[in-house]
């Protein structure tokens, strides 16, 4: 095994939908807010690339692979229970030895959206904190019939993060695991991000997408450019570009 080449997708995601991926518990940045949503040092709102890899490894289990119903996890213990295809592109569970061939990279708020939240321009007008909402919960509890109310934080629909995966090819067959990672963004686009989804949180699209490559020649030669292989304003676009639908 050895490396053929580096994939790089990068683009937008757009928040069509408030999100909230909570920060520490012990932030004492915001008065008043019971949760916070998760922040780089300068106290910008950000999406941990874990995050995004995470619930699309866990959308392409619940679809390939056999979970307990119970818990919706597949169960680490019994091998035969998860897609190899899974494994080869998102790593090998607790005790297994399959190299990870994705990198999901941090996403960080784009230059326009930073900057017209902070002038509390267009869309963000109204924002109550410099980069975030507040939005009031509140849960009713079924015994005494008592109200909960409770403020989470959460960064506003509209605001666009500048997103960036790498897929490393070790052989030439790993081409087709494209296929299936392009598969797990079009379920997250059809599911949620972050927490709080089943109210209507974490609905985001994938835009102005771009996918390149470095071939392994390249690096040797110290080329510094990405090869544009494909370019396409949404995902679906995109997927009609890059994978091969006919065998279907």
């Amino acid at each position: 095994m050895k490396l053929i080449k580096k994939v790089f997708i990068e683009g937008k995601i757009q928040l069509l939908t408030g999100l909230h991926i909570g920060g520490s518990s012990t932030a004492f940045d915001i008065g008043g807010i019971d949760s916070n949503v998760i922040k780089t040092s300068n106290g910008i709102p950000y999406i941990p690339g874990s995050s995004i890899k995470g619930k699309m490894r866990s959308l392409m289990e619940m679809k390939m692979s056999k979970f307990t119903q119970e818990t919706g996890k597949v169960d680490s213990n019994n091998k035969e229970n998860s897609s190899k295809e899974i494994q080869n592109i998102f790593g090998s569970m607790a005790g297994g030895n399959t190299i990870t061939r994705l990198i999901v990279r941090d996403s960080f708020l784009d230059k326009e959206t930073l900057e017209a939240m902070i002038e509390k321009e267009g869309e963000f007008n109204q924002l109550e904190l410099e980069y975030t909402e507040v939005k009031w919960e509140n849960t009713i509890d079924r015994l005494t019939a008592k109200a909960n109310p409770r403020q989470l934080e959460r960064i506003p629909a509209g605001a666009k993060f500048d997103f960036s995966f790498v897929f490393t090819m070790y052989d030439e067959n790993d081409k087709s695991l494209l296929k299936y990672l392009f598969e797990a963004m079009m379920l997250l686009e059809d599911d949620y991000l972050g927490g709080s989804g089943t109210r209507g949180y974490g609905r985001i699209c994938f835009k102005d997408i771009k996918v390149s490559e470095k071939t392994a020649k390249d690096y040797e030669e110290i080329k510094p450019e990405k090869l544009l292989k494909y370019e396409a304003p949404t995902l679906k676009e995109l997927v009609k570009l890059v994978v091969n639908y006919e065998d279907k």
